[in-house]
């Protein structure tokens, strides 16, 4: 499973955006900032993470049904399973 272009391309954008959220939550934690502001940013930065992982499952889910063998498309389906779970 591979992503296309676009998914690609969508990923590198999420996950750019949440290495700058999370340098600015280091710069926070540098400045001592309230932990309370600090969380929150991690917890942005934490669901940025997860988007870019379900973008990622929903490509390949895409590609999954499109996958003209059973067998191939049940072990892939399996896969993603496993995927999507782990970012829970």
């Amino acid at each position: 499973m591979h992503l296309d272009e676009a998914g690609n391309a969508d990923v590198r954008r999420r996950l750019r955006r949440a290495e700058g959220q999370l340098r600015g939550v280091i710069a926070m934690l540098d400045d001592g900032r309230d932990c309370t502001e600090v969380l929150t940013q991690l917890a942005a930065v934490t669901r940025a993470l997860h988007r870019a992982g379900y973008a990622m499952l929903a490509d390949g889910l895409e590609q999954c049904l499109s996958a003209p063998a059973d067998g191939e498309r049940k072990e892939t389906v399996a896969r993603l399973e496993k995927l999507f779970l782990s970012l829970g």
